[in-house]
């Protein structure tokens, strides 16, 4: 895979808008692929830039990000609810979101914890609406795709990003802590949404059984 990458970097950077195109495309592959995103983030910094970078990667994760949501919502919904059938968080996380889409959605791009390109499919299980999945992803992806495509644009080769040689810097460690507060955050949503399950389907219960009788 290492071989493939640097290969294609070496094509796109001769290629010219060709060649951008054509990395944008293998970034959308790569994300419904579940190719660490980091990874072709410092890539493209390195080969665009800081700005050249973002006008490739922004699109171009964002629509991967799409295409999975709506495979996750269609033909791969079975398979990816038996996926997430091990995570027994995520039936609270999907009451979560059926109350508080854009924030929930924001607050889990911004949380390190949950993994971009699982989230994507995730998402497209639960009951958020396109446009707060599409407004919440751009937003939360924004601050580490700006990171890690400035740090490409530092690299002098393209091995170095693949052995994660970047140094993130104080804006690294800023982003760090802010992901560490929007898992706080996550984790706390996702708790009160696992309460209010919980209380509803026990009070459910608690109807449908009604008082108990007399004789026991």
């Amino acid at each position: 895979m290492a071989h493939w990458l640097l290969s294609l970097v070496a094509w796109a950077h001769q290629a010219g808008p060709a060649g951008a195109a054509v990395y944008g495309l293998c970034y959308v592959l790569g994300t419904l692929l579940f190719f660490p995103g980091a990874v072709l983030t410092l890539l493209a910094g390195f080969l665009y830039g800081l700005t050249g970078g973002l006008a490739v990667v922004l699109p171009s994760s964002l629509l991967g990000a799409l295409l999975a949501f709506v495979l996750g919502r269609t033909v791969a919904r079975a398979p990816v609810l038996r996926l997430l059938q091990r995570h027994p968080r995520f039936r609270a996380v999907d009451e979560a979101v059926s109350a508080d889409a854009f924030r929930v959605v924001l607050l889990l791009r911004l949380s390190p914890a949950f993994p971009f390109n699982l989230l994507n499919y995730g998402l497209g299980v639960t009951g958020v609406r396109l446009r707060s999945y599409l407004v919440g992803t751009a937003l939360g992806v924004l601050p580490g795709t700006v990171l890690y495509t400035y740090l490409g644009s530092l690299l002098t080769t393209a091995a170095e990003a693949l052995a994660g040689r970047a140094s993130a810097g104080w804006a690294g460690k800023l982003l760090f802590a802010a992901g560490l507060v929007a898992t706080a955050a996550v984790v706390v949503l996702v708790g009160r949404a696992a309460r209010r399950a919980l209380d509803a389907t026990l009070g459910g219960g608690g109807a449908a059984r009604g008082p108990p009788s007399a004789g026991g």
